[in-house]
């Protein structure tokens, strides 16, 4: 008997096609992901900034003010209550920058899970915030850890030149002042550059597991010959999300100085006003907080999507999630994860950016890993090697043929054309019909042949 295969519907699409992506669909589908499942990736990103944002407001308030209440105690102008004053600054600065730092480091979970959505996304795949967080807990600490370095590495040279810049500005104020414009003006382009080279690393964190050290080297790697695409969605992502703060948050300003301007008119601070301000105030935090939530999210979304596209035009990713998706929907379990399968292999290429094809040599085919448990060998598998074919041996020298007209007879002539004999049947001629018996008999009148007259 035979055993038919059994029908199976077409595969339901993701939030991108599987090829590589132009510009306008990286940026179209950073802003398209947020509908596939706003439950998680809004509500998380909107619970985690508001925790990160009261435990900022609180951190640094209890701080000041514990430093601050000291002065109460002393008579200001005094030497004492000044030194006491640039301490509780001192220590109120120190707290507000490293509570901002650990607060940076905190949001870096939100964009580790967004990875993981978008991830199963394009998979046609929605998973629970308790499973994405599965996938992201493994590495958190290296999202959080990655974070702190790069805030150092990018504040820690601007405070020391502007430490320098200070110190200068005692004595030649005016070079001060030019220093810092260019100093201004130079960091644009530094902080673009490293922004955008850096801003795959999340992304192989999660998807690869790598350590901190090979994400820099895979976001460095895949960004190759893509980076300029990949700065146009950064920056004009940014600039989107920044005109939106300022259109969305001007209104709630203009409510919040009403308010105060109507309940406080002469600018008494009585209790109502007090109430007023706070409550404008507290609204007007409350769509900031928003809109930083949805700007992380798209952020992180078109990060992601980039180095999906890298990874599509580098290493052929889009063939893995092809076969991963026709496995799953044809019932098979238990299938390896297609983002990590293949990592960081080199695919021969075409000719639009292709290294020049090697006629001499063979890439040789390796063996995949195979173990023997109930022995106890481990697995071993042995990588593919390029070994190059042994060379061809010389072409000996052909002896130079002769120029001129030949010698010796000459050759006979072919003969005359004859056109083959016709194919076609010869036409038909009756044969001839045997002579008929003489006879006797004459018409009536006639004479006849033995008559002598």
């Amino acid at each position: 008997m035979t055993a038919y295969p059994a029908w199976t519907p077409a595969s339901r699409p993701g939030i991108i096609p599987l090829h590589p992506l132009s510009f306008g669909t990286i940026l179209g589908r950073s802003f398209a992901a947020l509908r596939q499942n706003p439950k998680v990736l809004l509500g998380f990103a909107l619970v985690v900034q508001t925790v990160v944002y009261l435990v900022l407001i609180v951190g640094i308030a209890g701080i000041a003010f514990a430093s601050f209440v000291r002065l109460d105690t002393l008579r200001p102008g005094t030497e004492d209550y000044e030194t006491v004053l640039a301490g509780s600054v001192l220590i109120t600065a120190l707290a507000a920058f490293v509570l901002g730092i650990a607060a940076t480091a905190l949001s870096v979970i939100v964009q580790g899970v967004v990875v993981a959505e978008v991830a199963h996304s394009v998979l046609a795949e929605r998973l629970s915030l308790k499973a994405l967080w599965k996938q992201v807990k493994p590495v958190a600490w290296r999202l959080i850890g990655y974070t702190l370095l790069l805030t150092l590495a990018l504040i820690l040279p601007f405070v020391l030149i502007g430490a320098g810049i200070f110190a200068l500005a005692f004595s030649v104020p005016a070079a001060a002042i030019v220093l810092t414009i260019l100093v201004v003006l130079a960091s644009i382009p530094l902080v673009l550059w490293l922004s955008t080279k850096l801003a795959l690393v999340p992304s192989v964190l999660v998807l690869e597991h790598t350590t901190i050290r090979q994400a820099v080297t895979r976001s460095w790697v895949l960004l190759r010959g893509r980076f300029w695409p990949a700065l146009g969605v950064i920056v004009v992502i940014a600039v989107i999300m920044n005109v939106l703060a300022q259109v969305v948050g001007l209104p709630f300003s203009l409510l919040s100085t009403g308010i105060s301007a109507i309940i406080a008119p002469t600018g008494d601070p009585t209790p109502a006003a007090i109430a007023g301000i706070i409550l404008s105030s507290a609204l007007t935090q409350v769509v900031v907080l928003l809109v930083q939530s949805i700007a992380i999210v798209v952020q992180a979304t078109a990060a992601s999507l980039i180095y999906i596209d890298c990874r599509m035009r580098h290493e052929g990713l889009d063939l893995d999630l092809l076969s991963y998706i026709e496995r799953r929907d044809t019932g098979a379990t238990s299938l390896p994860d297609p983002y990590a399968v293949n990592a960081g292999r080199v695919l021969p290429r075409g000719p639009w950016g292709a290294p020049p094809y090697q006629p001499q040599g063979y890439l040789a085919q390796g063996y995949p890993a195979q173990g023997y448990p109930a022995q106890g060998y481990p697995a071993q598998g042995y990588p593919a090697q390029f070994r190059p074919a042994p060379p061809l041996p010389p072409i000996a020298e052909r002896p130079a043929r002769p120029v001129g007209p030949p010698s010796g007879p000459p050759l006979p002539l072919p003969p005359p054309y004859a056109p083959p004999p016709s194919s076609a049947p010869a036409p038909y001629v009756p044969p001839p019909s045997a002579a008929s018996p003489p006879t006797a008999w004459t018409a009536p009148g006639a004479s006849s042949g033995d008559d002598p007259a």
